[in-house]
């Protein structure tokens, strides 16, 4: 069948992700042929900067010619075994290499599929901790205002964003939920870490009051993704690692946005220098490749499981865990960052993208410029309930691909992202902000 029908096929047998299906009765999806580095081309050859990573997943390019020869490699020997009594080069290799990148003693690796289900694992293995203390009333959560941890039900019951968690709330188990870092929240005049830390006050009196029944806090480090790419500072993380030490709660980090660089150091916990109890880690860890997901933890919560008892025993399982392929692909991605130094590279990548977005930052359209790493973020002052899809459709005719959430517009480039591709990425940005 022709192509230039891959559209309207794709709308009667594909029920897609985050979206109103009825939309694409005026705006048909864009039918992806290839793609080759930053770029991703269409079935009429029309080619997109791909300025968001896919959801913030690839790294170092579509169809990167090192992760595909590993996958390639892998396909092989081996595709896929389960995990359960059985093990594999591949994924004990992932988690040998994981266990010295991650902050502090993180040497155990609990893996799955996709982000959500990392947060799932990690909200279970903490109660059940505490189960297996004998402190079952522990069996709370605490989540940040705004945060996102994914959309199966124990991951949306921590979630603030109420889009896509009020429709489900008779079936969530009830959080608690304290103040926000992000610094756009700050009084005039105070600095984003001295509102910081009149948050982590506020998280301090929360567990002042219900920390005998709190199993942990979870958070996005640093950056707050879904709720529009809130940015704090890491004096958050330090006070909450502190105080969750202190009243006996679990600190849950969910990197799985903000892991592997994203916000220029390897892990974000990393610019605090803490070690959560749980850190979640998916989308870039295969390098946008394959579904993979690890929850790493370390040897006091592992021990609280290790017993000759089969119910003191975490049996949370899934099928594809540790899958040999994309385990591969992330021995593939962790090679690059390695032999390629690409945590410095970066911060020089991001020096430059900040100067020539100069005249977006000082647009008269636009607030709050902001930037953390390789992520970049501003809000366009609008009353155009339409406005990210007027956006969106308007990037394509630059050639870039931007999904605003809201009024926001946001930059999360693959690390391989050149000058010249940058400054289309800039310019053609500023002509949509003109054009609008």
């Amino acid at each position: 069948m022709n192509k230039k029908f891959l559209p309207t096929r794709s709308v009667n047998a594909v029920w897609h992700p985050c979206t109103q299906m009825k939309q694409h009765e005026n705006i048909p999806p864009i039918p992806i042929a290839s793609g080759h580095g930053v770029w991703l081309y269409d079935v009429d050859g029309n080619g997109y900067i791909d300025a968001i990573s896919s959801w913030w997943t690839n790294l170092f390019g579509h169809t990167n010619p090192q992760i595909n020869a590993a996958i390639c490699d892998q396909l092989n020997k081996l595709e896929h075994v389960m995990l359960a009594g059985f093990t594999h080069e591949p994924v004990v290799e992932l988690s040998e290499r994981l266990s010295k990148l991650a902050p502090g003693a993180l040497g155990h690796c609990s893996y799955a599929s996709d982000g959500a289900s990392a947060i799932e694992i990690a909200l279970k293995m903490s109660f059940h901790y505490w189960l297996n203390h004998n402190q079952p009333e522990k069996n709370n959560f605490v989540c940040l205002q705004n945060d996102y941890h994914g959309e199966t039900l124990g991951a949306l019951a921590v979630t603030d964003v109420a889009i896509f968690k009020e429709i489900y709330a008779p079936l969530l188990r009830p959080s608690s939920t304290v103040p926000t870092p992000d610094w756009r929240y700050a009084s005039v005049g105070e600095s984003p870490r001295e509102y910081a830390q009149r948050a982590a006050n506020e998280l301090e009196k929360h567990l002042q009051k219900h920390h005998a029944e709190t199993a942990a806090l979870i958070l996005e480090p640093l950056v707050q993704g879904a709720m529009g790419m809130g940015m704090y500072h890491p004096e958050y993380l330090k006070l909450a690692r502190q105080i969750c030490d202190n009243y006996q709660v679990h600190l849950i980090a969910d990197e799985i946005a903000v892991g592997f660089g994203r916000t220029g150091a390897m892990f974000a916990c990393d610019q605090a220098n803490i070690t959560p109890d749980f850190l979640c880690l998916s989308k870039g860890l295969s390098g946008g490749y394959l579904p993979l997901s690890v929850v790493m933890t370390n040897d006091t919560i592992y021990h609280a499981f290790y017993d000759d008892k089969t119910s003191r025993a975490f049996l949370h399982s899934h099928t594809h865990t540790g899958n040999a392929l994309a385990c591969r692909a992330a021995l593939a991605t962790l090679d690059i960052f390695k032999h390629d130094h690409i945590i410095e590279t970066n911060k020089i990548k991001a020096d430059y993208l900040n100067q020539i977005t100069l005249p977006i930052s000082t647009h008269p359209k636009v607030t709050d410029f902001r930037n953390c790493g390789m992520i970049w973020a501003f809000e366009v002052e609008t009353k155009d309930p339409a406005f990210s899809e007027k956006f969106f459709q308007a990037g394509l005719k630059q050639k870039l691909l931007l999904r605003p959430l809201g009024n926001t517009v946001y930059f999360m480039p693959p690390y391989i992202i050149n000058e010249q591709e940058m400054k289309l990425l800039a310019d053609g940005t500023l002509h949509v902000l003109n054009s609008l």
